[in-house]
């Protein structure tokens, strides 16, 4: 039976297939569908969100150690956080299988840098696998298992966006139940300390020389000979491209395992062929080993290193061929840059902390990243996930140091706070700024998707458990100064930053409202209710001011020609921000 999947459908389905035990994951796009759907499998696979990558990286390590097959998912940039154990855990080897996945984000469609996690496999000296397609994602899942097992070591699984979001036809088969194996104590295995890891050092080297002989002879590196002028050597989503271009004028050498790479293969196929093709996406990490085996090639000399690929892209750069395209009148079209949802919580807290003087905002990765946006203007930075309180820190120390008369107020979400924010606050009110972190819990792992974490009182797979309260968490961390305020309450906002304000010592906020979007639970219709009203605008009254509009709200509206504000009653959730804003009070709540 064949169905249409996604990459990320399909190595959910290929987990299952492998007899994947334990599968843990911090969502992050476009990472986060492969847990969502692995997390179905109630039966067969313990799936769970953990509070950051590290944490699930380290928790497929343990039910590895324990002899079950075993994988972890994150985008590229999780797993920087989750290096520290992948880089040691690859010293040591695997019990049960245990596999890694990387999915990358060409073109920065959801993240904060490009970064190719192919580097990784070659850096922390572990195979790869990289599939093109969903019915390869499902297919390498299993094999990489299989690998996994057969040479002791994890397998980096290296996917990217188009691959883990595009759909495909995929075979279904059964599962396999992989039996678990016995745990051993083996102290001169998996207890890394100097001594230890020294030995493991050279395995690890003789592991890698098992692997690449093992590049040259598997199925999933494989030549297709057709046309011998032009030879193709590719891998993931590039593959595909470099078949929609030039199809049977070429031959390829597809690369499915890429690293170690198979250098006798490569050598041969490039032998056999006039002009040598390296396609791939990002930096030229498959052109730079082949060039170190001395076999010339054209790659990025001509590829770009930056942004997704695509046919075209290929076609122009190679064979200068330009495809036509339709025709538009481009002043026709209404650019529509992302913005904070109508009755998002978030909106009401920037708009008050874009009035404050001599503040600078360090922002964090999530929705509340839109609060830099016209016309909130309401953040000055934002580096990296859980970042926020730690940069605000360190800005505020120089601020006073050098007697400047600025205030940092740093912003984070709850999922983030649970993330590495703690890390981060535990070190404010140890090393004692008066940096303000404002945390903004909107009940739910909003950007991504609405996946729950430590402070929403469910687990990935549905079931009840203990709910952290941040307030709690923030204290024990050594924050004296913490105040939980309603965002969509401009008067509490402001009140609670004129308090933060006017402290000398590390202060924290906490704007506890759920996402607009979020299905409530029933704690969330005991503590905040249910929305059943909207908004709208008594036009006799409106003056024209575009206060309301000023917020940034995409149901308000603003004729220029009547100079008159409107409110979409379609979106309006009345969440009363505009009616607490209009100076004719011309806003005003119905429909209770």
């Amino acid at each position: 039976m064949k169905r249409l999947l996604t990459g990320n459908e399909a190595v959910a389905q290929g987990a299952y297939e492998a007899g994947v035990t334990y599968a843990a994951a911090y969502p992050g796009t476009p990472s986060t569908e492969i847990l969502e759907n692995i997390a179905t499998y109630k039966e067969d696979i313990i799936a769970e969100w953990a509070p950051n990558e590290k944490v699930a990286m380290e928790n497929a390590i343990g039910a590895s150690i324990a002899g079950a097959r075993a994988l972890a998912a994150m985008k590229m940039v999780g797993v920087n956080v989750a290096a520290d154990p992948l880089f040691s855990f690859a010293y040591a080897g695997v019990n049960g299988g245990m596999v890694l996945i990387t999915a990358d984000d060409p073109s920065l469609h959801s993240s904060q840098n490009e970064q190719d996690n192919r580097h990784y496999a070659k850096f922390a000296k572990i195979a790869m696998l990289e599939p093109s397609d969903s019915q390869e994602s499902k297919d390498m899942l299993k094999a990489a298992m299989e690998i996994s097992e057969k040479f002791d070591t994890p397998i980096l699984f290296r996917m990217t966006t188009r691959v883990c979001h595009s759909k495909g036809l995929v075979e279904i088969g059964e599962r396999k139940e992989a039996s678990k194996k016995p745990y051993v104590k083996n102290l001169a295995k998996y207890d890394l300390v100097p001594a230890v890891s020294k030995k493991l050092r050279a395995e690890l080297e003789g592991r890698l020389q098992k692997l690449a002989a093992f590049a040259e002879e598997t199925d999933l590196n494989y030549f297709e000979w057709n046309d011998t002028q032009i030879g193709i050597i590719s891998s993931g989503v590039a593959f595909q491209y470099a078949k929609e271009v030039f199809g049977n004028k070429a031959s390829y050498l597809k690369l499915g395992f890429t690293y170690p790479l198979p250098a006798k293969k490569i050598k041969e196929f490039a032998a056999q062929v006039e002009t040598l093709y390296v396609i791939e996406e990002l930096e030229p990490y498959l052109e730079e080993q082949i060039r170190q085996l001395g076999i010339s090639c054209i790659g990025k000399e001509k590829i770009p290193n930056m942004y997704e690929l695509n046919p075209d892209i290929v076609a122009k750069t190679l064979l200068n061929e330009e495809k036509p395209l339709i025709q538009y009148d481009t002043s026709a079209v209404v650019n529509r840059p992302p913005v904070l949802c109508a009755g998002c919580p978030h909106r009401g807290f920037f708009y008050e902390l874009s009035k404050k003087k001599n503040v600078v905002m360090a922002g964090d990765i999530g929705c509340y990243a839109l609060g830099g946006a016209e016309p909130l203007n309401a953040k000055d930075m934002c580096i990296c996930m859980g970042a926020a309180p730690s940069i605000g820190h360190g800005a505020q120390k120089i601020f006073d140091k050098f007697h400047e008369n600025m205030r940092v107020i740093s912003t984070i979400g709850d999922s983030t706070f649970f993330h590495t924010g703690i890390n981060s606050i535990m070190n404010i009110a140890y090393n004692r700024s008066k940096t303000i972190t404002v945390i903004l819990d909107n009940r739910i792992t909003g950007m991504t998707g609405h996946q729950d974490h430590p402070g929403t009182g469910y687990t990935l797979q549905g079931m009840p458990t203990k709910a952290l309260a941040i307030e709690g968490v923030v204290k024990a961390l050594g924050i004296d100064q913490v105040r939980t305020v309603n965002p969509l309450n401009l008067r509490q906002v402001r009140d609670a930053l004129d308090w933060a304000l006017a402290l000398d010592e590390p202060s924290v906020i906490i704007t506890r409202w759920p996402c607009v979007l979020k299905k409530q639970s029933p704690q969330d219709k005991e503590e905040f209710g249910s929305y059943l009203a909207t908004c709208k605008v008594d036009t006799a009254e409106c003056i024209g001011c575009q206060m309301c509009v000023n917020t940034g709200c995409p149901a308000l509206r603003f004729d220029q020609e009547t100079e008159k504000a409107a409110i979409d009653p379609v979106q309006c959730v009345g969440c009363e921000v505009c009616v607490q804003l209009c100076p004719a009070k011309a806003a005003v709540k119905v429909g209770e």
